[in-house]
């Protein structure tokens, strides 16, 4: 029964995205971006076609966000919480203090071309699905349930704090609690019933590459062309400036030794984070004059991140001896859940 449990690919098309840190989610991402940009009536079908590949983003990471609190059990709160209070300490409040401390010399404008606007943006969020998939694959649950750290950084929350502008600390604190509550749900359910822990332990292979694609719909690779060098610079910066940050947070605050590197997959641009220099424009007419450039560089940015981020987190991973050896065809499983006591 064993041999005949094993299964074989004629094209091993899910092993291959494996391959690739982060592929899982990258790739899909890519693929709709590209979808989105030069096909775009093929998104306008409707009925299944169009929920499925166009607007099945936020359902689908809802039930991500869900599955993952059900790994997290009283025993492993304490280090899900301290890990998730590091990343947003490394990846979004430091970041997002330098650069505003960086706008009392220069101004908003910013330097050489970059406003504060689009550095702030790309600096002090982070993607949750390439943070999830990355985690699935080399993390445990702690890392795993710091997912709530993209909660609270996600969207124009921390870009609108930190810049302070007249009007812009009228947060809406409901779409904070909206993206946390599955979570917390997961949580008390999974602690309810271990049998319901199980049954989705499967669910980030599942829906990771579908939510990825639907995400990846809405980069538009015309704006990232815009963003030019110019976005391309901004992205890798802000990667290596924040990953170094979260690595060392990793290393000297939660003590990780090997595993440090983790904490660099935490080093990306949330897609959504593209609509951000907008919203704050909005709020501020003094940033409408950078606003344009803005969303071109975030949008390059955001797949810069997507790429370079899971790279150099793997890269550093192998390098200290932090990879943990997995079974062969395994993919991102989340199996180190149970090692954690979960």
């Amino acid at each position: 029964m064993a041999a005949e449990s094993q299964t074989t690919s004629r094209i091993p098309l899910f092993d291959g995205m494996n391959r690739i840190p982060g592929g899982i989610m990258l790739i899909p991402l890519i693929l709709g971006s590209v979808v989105g940009t030069f096909f775009p009536g093929f998104l306008e079908l409707g009925n299944f076609t169009s929920a499925l590949f166009r607007d099945s983003a936020l359902p689908l990471i809802g039930i991500l966000i869900f599955a993952t609190g059900m790994q997290i059990t009283l025993k492993t709160s304490g280090p899900v919480l301290a890990t998730t209070g590091t990343i947003l300490l490394t990846k979004s409040i430091i970041p997002a203090g330098l650069v505003v401390l960086l706008g009392q010399f220069v101004g908003i404008e910013g330097i050489l071309g970059v406003s504060i606007l689009a550095l702030i943006v790309t600096m002090d969020n982070s993607n949750g699905g390439l943070w999830l998939a990355f985690t699935g694959r080399y993390g445990d649950a702690r890392d795993r349930g710091a997912y709530m750290a993209s909660a609270i950084n996600d969207g124009p929350f921390f870009s609108m704090l930190f810049l302070g502008a007249a009007g812009l600390a009228d947060i809406p604190y409901t779409l904070l609690l909206a993206a946390i509550i599955p979570l917390v749900i997961g949580i008390i359910v999974g602690n309810l019933d271990e049998k319901w822990t199980e049954i989705m332990r499967p669910i980030p292979n599942m829906v990771i590459p579908f939510f990825a694609f639907a995400l990846g719909t809405g980069i538009d690779l015309g704006n990232v062309v815009t963003g030019g060098l110019s976005g391309l610079l901004v992205g890798a910066i802000a990667t290596v400036i924040t990953g170094t940050l979260a690595y060392f947070g990793y290393r000297w605050i939660l003590r990780r030794g090997k595993q440090s590197g983790i904490g660099i997959a935490s080093a990306t641009t949330a897609g959504n984070a593209i609509a951000t220099p907008a919203i704050i424009a909005g709020a501020d007419p003094s940033f409408e004059p950078y606003m344009e450039v803005a969303t071109a560089q975030v949008a390059s940015a955001v797949l810069v991140s997507a790429v370079l981020a899971p790279l150099l987190a793997a890269w550093v991973l192998k390098r200290q001896g932090g990879i943990k050896k997995q079974n062969k065809g395994s993919g991102e499983q989340a199996q180190p859940l149970r090692a954690e006591g979960l």
